[in-house]
Formats: structure tokens, sequence, C-alpha cells
């Protein structure tokens, strides 16, 4: 029911979206003689404003046709290298580009957006490092047919994907891919694998929840697991290929994150409303750019959200030494020759200070040449992974790590 009347509310307001949008193109006509004087101005702004708002949206493209390296524009194509049911994994190159820069896997959140959400991660990354992202699928759109994926499948994923790579890749996860990412990690460590990753850099991630619990963390933890699968966990309805599976949906996560900060978001559309009066369509334009990424969610596995939940923020598992992944222990004291870089953003309010940190702490065999930490001064969750403080202060911490353990 949950779902079904998402579908309903969101096929009505694709309706009057549809026509905000053109009232507003019809007040903007140059041929209108409201477009001059009166209201019109500022109701076309309202209707704009309204329309972005309900408008319906799809998974997004990376639009990275090309990179400037050392004064040139290179050419870049995206190749989907490996396929499985609930995810690609997704290969940047470089035109004419040779061999020999540091093979990045950027890790990227399955936790309500798409990979897309780490376009600007990609961008600044690009010049530099042969790039590959994890690019997961939209849980409703795979048939109940491809079976389950869980915490568990999710660290076979990067296993496979960095035996694919091939020896050598370094491992960059954002936020929620820390705790597998770091799993993956361990295990492939203990097995002396030929391809564990030279180095891990986990940013805003929840290693340890208990430092710092954010509303978030606090969320998590004053409910059993129970109640979040009576109450959050929703059926793909009929009209999706996914039918029938249980999943945590996209614009629940949406409906949690825009009311963390509720206030914020209503400022920032009222700027934009402010804007288009104003007949300032850069400024518009550039609100209206953020929120496009931003309301486009995706759905996850039912069974993936309440492990993670249940394993990451409820019992904390991997720093109390206690994570298993398929009936074996992941074992941080495993970590010897993998370089791990922990980054926090002061101001982060879904992953508070201190526990990406915990990942350095945990690792106890581990020399110190081979750990570092980075706090990001002023910059909040979204601003340690986009932006500019994380393409002029962050980005070259992470390229130094890399530089530093490319073998």
């Amino acid at each position: 029911m949950l779902y079904s009347a998402y579908e309903f509310q969101r096929n009505l307001l694709a309706g009057a979206s549809a026509f905000a949008n053109a009232g507003a193109e019809l007040l903007n006509n140059p041929a209108n003689p409201f477009s001059y004087f009166g209201g019109g101005p500022m109701l076309a702004s309202a209707l704009d404003v309204f329309a972005h708002a309900s408008a319906p949206r799809g998974k997004p493209a990376f639009g990275l046709p090309t990179t400037e390296i050392s004064g040139k524009t290179v050419a870049i194509a995206e190749v989907i290298e490996a396929r499985k049911p609930f995810g690609q994994l997704r290969h940047f190159t470089r035109d004419g580009v040779k061999a020999g820069d540091p093979k990045l896997l950027i890790v990227a959140p399955m936790s309500g957006h798409f990979a897309t959400l780490l376009r600007g991660t990609v961008e600044r990354m690009l010049p530099g490092h042969d790039v590959w992202i994890t690019d997961w699928r939209d849980a409703r759109n795979v048939p109940m047919s491809e079976g389950t994926f869980d915490l568990d499948d999710y660290v076979d994923y990067l296993v496979g994907w960095l035996e694919h790579i091939g020896p050598g890749a370094h491992m960059l996860a954002v936020c929620q891919p820390s705790v597998p990412s770091y799993a993956a990690a361990c295990l492939m460590a203990a097995d002396k694998h030929p391809a564990r990753p030279r180095t891990l850099t986990m940013m805003g991630g929840p290693i340890d929840t208990r430092a710092a619990p954010t509303a978030v963390n606090t969320l998590a933890t004053e409910r059993p697991i129970g109640w979040f699968e009576q109450n959050v966990v929703a059926t793909v309805p009929f009209n999706y290929p996914g039918n029938g599976r249980r999943v945590y949906p996209g614009f629940m996560q949406l409906a949690g994150f825009m009311t963390m900060n509720l206030g914020d978001h209503l400022v920032s559309h009222w700027e934009m409303f402010k804007h288009l009066v104003d007949g300032d369509d850069d400024s518009a334009d550039a609100t209206k750019k953020f929120y496009e990424e931003y309301r486009s969610v995706c759905d996850m596995t039912a069974e993936f959200y309440l492990q993670t939940v249940s394993e990451v923020f409820q019992k904390h598992s991997l720093p109390k030494g206690e994570l298993m992944h398929r009936g074996r222990l992941v074992d941080p004291a495993a970590l010897k020759d993998i370089g791990i870089l922990a980054i926090e953003g002061e101001r982060d309010d879904i992953s508070g200070l201190g526990q990406t940190k915990a990942a350095l702490t945990i690792a106890t065999n581990l020399p110190d040449s081979h750990k570092k930490y980075y706090m990001a001064e002023s910059v909040g969750h979204y601003g340690i992974f986009n932006g500019s403080k994380w393409r002029t202060k962050i980005a070259p911490v992470v390229e130094e790590w890399i530089a530093t353990h490319n073998g």
C-alpha cells in the first residue's frame, strides 16, 4: 500500500508539474504582455519552482565527455566492464592516455541515490587516475528471478570487481560503503589476495557509529529491527520489473534527508524563486542542478537495508570485531600492507567526527606509515566529495596518499 500510494501521488504531481511548466513558459514568453508587468514574472517564477520540485526523475547521466590533462582536452568514454544482477562496473577510459596512472575504484553508496551523486568525485580524479566506479542498479528494476542482495553480496561484488581491475588498484569509498569496503579489504588481506587494494580511502563512513552519534544513528538505534521491517520496507508494485521485491524505497530515504535539514531546503527554494523573479537564471539553474541529482533516488533491497541497520548501526559489529561474512570473521588485524586514509568533515551531520577515524584504531597490525587521518574544516557531509573544498583541499590529500602507496 505504501509504494502504491506513493506511485499514485507521483503520477498526480507529474501531471501538475507539466501544467505548471507550461504555465511558466507561457508567462515567460516575450510575446505575452503579462511577462513584462503586473504579477506575471512572480507567478511564472512560482510555477517554475513548483514544476521543478514535483517533476518525476529517473537515473541521471554522468555527463563527463572530456577531461583536461596537462592543458589538453581528452575525450572520455564510459565502458561497462562487468555486469552483475544488482550492479555494474563502469570504467571511464581516457582517449590516447597511456597506461600507468593509478587504477582507482570509487565505491558509490547504495543508500538511495545513484552513483552519479559522485559525479564531482569522478570528475576531479579523472586527470591523474584510471577511474572505475560501482554503478548500483535500482532494486525495483531487478526481477525477482535474480535472487536477493545483502551486505555479504555487496562485499562479494567488491572483491570480484577488484579482481577484474587487477592487482595494484586503489579503492575510495564514500559514506555507506566504507564498512563493506573495509570488510573486503580485511578478507583479501587475510587471504593475501593479489588483487587486494594498495590503499583504501574512506570518506564520511560509519565505521563506528558510537563515536559522535548523529540524528541518523539515533533513529537507527532507538527502535528494534522489526520496527524498520514493518514500517519502512515496502513491496515493489506490478508496473516495475522487480514487482514483488521487498525494498527500502528511495523516496523514503529522500524524505528522511529532506526533513533532517528542512529549513535549509526551504531557504534554497525561496532563493531559487527570488533569483527567477530577478531574472538571475544562472543562480537559479545552479540550485536546480543540485536538486536534479539530489531528488533522483533509487530503491535498495530490504535484506541489504535491514542487515546494514542491524550490523552497522545497532550491533556495531565491525569495530567490536564481530562482523561475519558468510560464516567467516572479518578481522581488521589482518590489515598489514593496505594504506588506510580516513577523511571526515567537521560539520558532517550524517557520519559524526570519529566514526571514520575508528578504521585506523581497529587496524591494530597496520603500521603507522600506512595510516592517515584528515579532518576537513567547515565541510559537511556532501562537501566531503563534491564542491570546491573537495576539489581544492580534500582531493589533493587523496592523490598524495595514493601516490605515496602506489608501489
